[in-house]
C-alpha cells in the first residue's frame, strides 16, 4: 500500500484508547507563563507525518496555535486511526478521510469534518512506464496490489469497466503493509498512490510511473482525502476552541501554499527522519492543491459529499439514507477566513 495510510482502509473503531506519547507541542514556542494560559487540545495523525501534515506543523512551530489560545500537542494514531479517539472525545481534532467519516458515522462514532486539507482527491492507480499501462482499460492482464477494501476493489471495477475493459481480467492481491513502491518490485504492475507523496518518492529513486487520478474518470470520485475532525460533543460545547484551531491550521496551510519550500523545512526539522528530497518535491506539488479552486482553504462542497455518497450507495458501500450534510460543517472554515486579520 501507499506510504501513506490508505483512506480507503476499512474502519475499525476501537473500544479502548491505546496510551500515546506525543511528537510535539506548541507550548515550546511561548513561554512558561504564557503557556499557562493556552487551552491544551491534541491533534492526532492519520498516520507516520507527511506532507498532508504541513500546515500543521507550520502553525506549530510559528506560534500560530498559540496565538489563538492552543496548546497544540502532536500524537501519532493507534492502531484503528483517529477516529476512534476523536469520537470518544481522548482527543480534540484528527485527521481522516470523507469516506471513513462516512463509515465511523454509520456506526454511531459522532466525528464531523471541520475542514479538508487538501481540495480534490490527489490519489490514483500507478505503474512503471515500462508495464505500457497508460489507462484503466489497460489494467487488464495486470497485477494490482492493494489492501482488501471493499471500496477500493469497487473504485478498481469501475474505472476498468468505464473504461471498455473486463475487471474479473484483473488479479487482485493484498499487499498488506508493504510500500506500493517496493511491491512494484517483486509482484505487482498496478498500485494505490497520492500524486503528491508517493510520485515524488518513486522520482527520488528513479522510477518512472504512469498515474491515472481517479477523479478524472468519474467526477464522483473527487472526494475529499484528507479532512480534519472534531467530535459533535466538542462543536456544540466549545465551539470557540474549534475556530481557534481552524484558525490557527488556515494559518499553516496558507504559509504551505505561498512558501512551500519554507514550509517543507519546518516539516524537516520537526520530523528529521522524513527524505527531503521527497518532502521538498511534495511540498511544490500540494502548494497548488491544498486550496486550489476553493474559495478559501478548509471549505467543503456540497456536492462533493453528496455525489461520492450517492457512488458509495449506488455500488452497495453503506446503506442507503446517509445524511452526508450531518458530516460535514464549513462553519469553522468560513469564519477562519472572515474573522482573522492578515499576517
Amino acid at each position: 500500500m501507499s506510504a501513506l495510510r490508505s483512506p480507503l482502509t476499512a474502519l475499525l473503531v476501537a473500544t479502548s484508547v491505546v496510551a500515546l506519547s506525543a511528537c510535539s507541542s506548541s507550548s515550546d514556542a511561548a513561554t512558561s507563563d504564557s503557556a499557562d494560559k493556552l487551552t491544551p487540545v491534541t491533534f492526532v495523525l492519520d498516520w507516520t507525518p507527511n506532507t498532508n501534515h504541513t500546515g500543521i506543523y507550520v502553525a506549530l512551530e510559528k506560534g500560530y496555535f498559540a496565538d489563538h489560545g492552543l496548546d497544540v500537542t502532536i500524537i501519532q494514531p493507534p492502531e484503528d486511526g483517529a477516529e476512534a479517539l476523536v469520537g470518544s472525545g481522548k482527543a480534540e481534532f484528527g485527521v481522516s478521510f470523507q469516506e471513513t467519516v462516512t463509515q465511523a458515522r454509520g456506526q454511531g462514532v459522532p466525528i464531523v469534518s471541520i475542514s479538508a486539507v487538501i481540495a480534490h482527491n490527489t490519489s490514483g492507480f500507478a505503474s512503471p512506464v515500462d508495464r505500457g499501462i497508460t489507462s484503466p482499460a489497460d489494467y487488464q492482464g495486470h497485477t494490482y496490489g492493494g489492501w482488501g477494501s471493499p471500496i477500493e476493489s469497487a473504485i478498481l471495477d469501475a474505472l476498468v469497466e468505464a473504461d471498455g475493459g473486463d475487471p474479473a481480467a484483473v488479479k487482485n492481491i493484498d499487499i498488506g503493509s508493504t510500500s506500493v513502491l517496493q511491491a512494484f518490485k517483486r509482484d505487482i504492475d498496478l498500485g494505490w498512490v497520492y500524486a503528491g507523496w508517493d510520485v515524488p518518492l518513486a522520482t527520488t529513486q528513479g522510477t518512472d510511473l504512469n498515474l491515472q487520478l481517479v477523479r478524472d474518470y468519474d467526477d464522483a470520485l473527487d472526494w475529499y482525502t484528507p479532512v480534519i475532525i472534531a467530535n459533535e460533543k466538542l462543536i456544540a460545547d466549545d465551539p470557540d476552541v474549534v475556530q481557534a484551531f481552524v484558525d490557527g491550521a488556515r494559518e499553516g496551510y496558507e504559509d504551505a501554499i505561498s512558501d512551500p519550500d519554507g514550509s517543507a523545512q519546518i516539516l524537516l526539522d520537526s520530523v528529521p527522519d522524513l527524505d527531503a528530497d521527497q518532502v521538498r518535491a511534495s511540498a511544490e506539488y500540494l502548494a497548488a492543491e491544498y486550496q486550489s479552486d476553493s474559495p478559501v482553504w478548509g471549505y467543503q462542497r456540497d456536492e462533493v459529499w453528496a455525489n461520492f455518497t450517492g457512488w458509495l450507495e449506488d455500488h452497495k458501500i453503506i446503506d442507503p439514507g446517509f445524511d452526508y450534510a450531518a458530516a460535514y460543517t464549513n462553519q469553522f472554515a468560513e469564519g477562519a477566513a472572515a474573522g482573522s486579520s492578515e499576517k
